[in-house]
């Protein structure tokens, strides 16, 4: 593999309006992170993802831009931005920002524009379609729930297309000078020293311009809009292009969001010639779904977290470096979500974070996650803010549920668990601001915080430090980033197990999943243990040298890190 300057950094994802509250008015803004860079460089982060700041209505919590070229008021000013990515700079730091291009705000210049005069140039900015004697063209389903479509105001037979909320149209990317739009706009952020970009739901940029109907999966008479990308030919031209006029030319770094790619073109999109650097490994993520809804889901067993991890990194670590994440903006708490009901402790969390960290690939946490915050308890419906969480409670009641059975079937996946205010100390409101949060922090704040952890040498905290130091010190940072990934002892129940091999050294990683001890034999000689997240003082005795190999007793949720001969 080609090295790259990013290979051995550690990424951080920063949801805005929930990570610090820098001018007191509840909602998290550029001056708070300003505030917490310091604390990012003590962690080990080398690549800050931050989350919308554009100018948005909020509908979906800035992923609707009405602005490219401007920041919300709710966050700052852009002379703050420019302050950021100069003090991110100085301690070398690159910013990373969301570019949201499959769709925009329906209150963007380009769509209002539109709305004014749907066959002009700027209604070719968008999908805009005769529906079926006032029925939409076709049956596909939201992400959000609902038609695709949604009537032109003024318009008796005119639809327009949006895969997300019906205040978030779809861009037409078959339209070049839309794109042309859209590279001048990236070039414009470069040149102000972003670094790169995550790209939102990339992969929707191209459609089945049949705009056809598919078989029904719901009641609703509809299909899931995904279905549709399994017929959408011709991404990889737009992203070919994308990347060739507006990334390759000031060498940035770019990550794909992308849950429905055929894995037979992984290489198109992060090998050698790919349209991206990298994209998030959502395997495990993708794990337990069901197409009736959230109502509908089960929990993910360690095995099956297991067996996705590694079956992704068997296609991939050969073609290119894909990014690790157990939970983001979108996603539930991990340790709430991964780890068995009852038994999320610190030391579960820090074999968790061992997992994530020591697989193949670029890590990525999410805010919050280096603490171990965890899901949140929601008391009722109005306490929910995310509009897919509401969507799915209301599909949990049509299919017969009452209302106490659906909160607790969906807050589970709840994007909420995610958004609650970062948890900075346990004063009043986690210390995320002095006024009372845009979202309920988490009731568990006083446990579970930055400041109680900090100084801590058994904390979660400190154990994420200790991992992230790892990827860059010199005596393993061949092997951790870029060692092959080889499964060991596949066959045991609640277990993973794997070796990371450089050309110098060999790392053993072992995580007793499961709450009861085991004794696991395999055949390497132990010469050292690297990190353990349960003995501190330095007395392995739970190692037994066999003529076979190795004998280890395992506590439960006991994680390991052991160099090998």
């Amino acid at each position: 593999m080609k090295e790259k300057w990013w290979h051995d950094k550690t990424a951080y994802q920063i949801y805005p309006k929930s990570f610090k509250d820098g001018n007191g008015d509840g909602i998290g803004d550029l001056r708070g992170i300003i505030e917490k860079l310091d604390y990012l460089k003590e962690l080990g982060i080398g690549i800050l993802w931050i989350s919308p700041v554009y100018q948005s209505p909020f509908v979906d919590q800035g992923y609707d831009i009405s602005d490219y070229y401007a920041i919300d008021p709710a966050f700052g000013t852009m002379e703050d931005m420019d302050e950021l990515l100069a003090e991110a700079k100085k301690r070398n730091i690159a910013v990373v920002m969301d570019l949201v291009v499959n769709h925009c705000s329906d209150r963007h210049e380009w769509f209002q524009k539109a709305l004014k005069d749907p066959f002009g140039k700027y209604g070719q900015y968008f999908y805009i379609r005769e529906g079926k004697n006032g029925n939409p063209p076709c049956n596909w389903r939201s992400y959000f729930g609902g038609s695709v479509w949604e009537k032109l105001p003024g318009y008796e037979n005119l639809f327009y297309l949006h895969m997300f909320a019906k205040e978030q149209p779809d861009l037409n990317w078959e339209n070049p000078e839309l794109r042309q739009e859209i590279y001048k706009m990236i070039r414009w952020w470069l040149e102000k020293g972003v670094a790169g970009f995550r790209l939102d739901a990339i992969i929707n940029i191209k459609k089945d311009l049949r705009f056809c109907d598919f078989p029904t999966d719901r009641e609703d008479g509809m299909c899931a809009g995904s279905k549709m990308l399994e017929h959408a030919e011709g991404v990889h031209e737009f992203l070919q292009e994308m990347k060739e006029e507006a990334f390759a030319p000031y060498h940035a770094f770019t990550i794909g969001e992308l849950f429905d790619y055929r894995q037979d073109e992984l290489e198109r999109y992060i090998g050698e010639e790919g349209c991206f650097e990298s994209i998030f490994d959502f395997s495990p993520h993708v794990l337990g779904g069901c197409e009736q809804g959230w109502y509908n889901r089960r929990k993910v067993s360690p095995d099956e977290f297991r067996n996705a991890i590694f079956d992704s990194k068997r296609v991939s670590q050969d073609i290119g470096m894909m990014a690790n994440i157990i939970e983001n903006h979108d996603e539930p708490r991990g340790v709430s979500r991964y780890l068995p009901e009852g038994e999320v402790n610190e030391t579960s969390k820090k074999m968790l974070a061992g997992i994530s960290l020591m697989t193949f690939g670029l890590p990525f946490l999410y805010q919050g996650q280096e603490i171990g915050m965890t899901n949140k308890q929601f008391r009722s419906i109005q306490e929910v803010d995310d509009i897919s969480t509401i969507d799915e409670y209301r599909v949990a009641l049509d299919h017969g549920l009452d209302e106490e059975e659906a909160l607790k079937a969906v807050a589970g996946m709840s994007r909420d668990n995610a958004r609650t205010p970062m948890q900075w100390n346990g004063g009043t409101y986690a210390g995320f601001s002095e006024a009372a949060p845009w979202l309920m922090v988490n009731d568990n704040y006083p446990e579970i915080n930055a400041e109680e952890q900090e100084n801590r040498e058994t904390s979660v905290l400190s154990f994420y430090k200790k991992l992230i130091a790892l990827r860059t010190e010199p005596e393993y940072t061949e092997t951790i980033v870029y060692g092959k990934q080889v499964p060991v002892l596949e066959g045991l129940t609640n277990f993973v197990g794997f070796y990371r091999q450089g050309t110098g050294k060999t790392l053993l990683v072992l995580a007793n999943y499961q709450r009861e001890k085991r004794t696991v034999c395999v055949e390497a000689e132990i010469k050292k243990v690297v990190l353990d997240n349960c003995n501190t003082d330095g007395d392995w005795k739970q190692i037994t040298k066999t003529k076979d190999g190795s004998q280890i007793s395992m506590e439960g949720y006991q994680f390991l890190i052991l160099e090998v001969a």
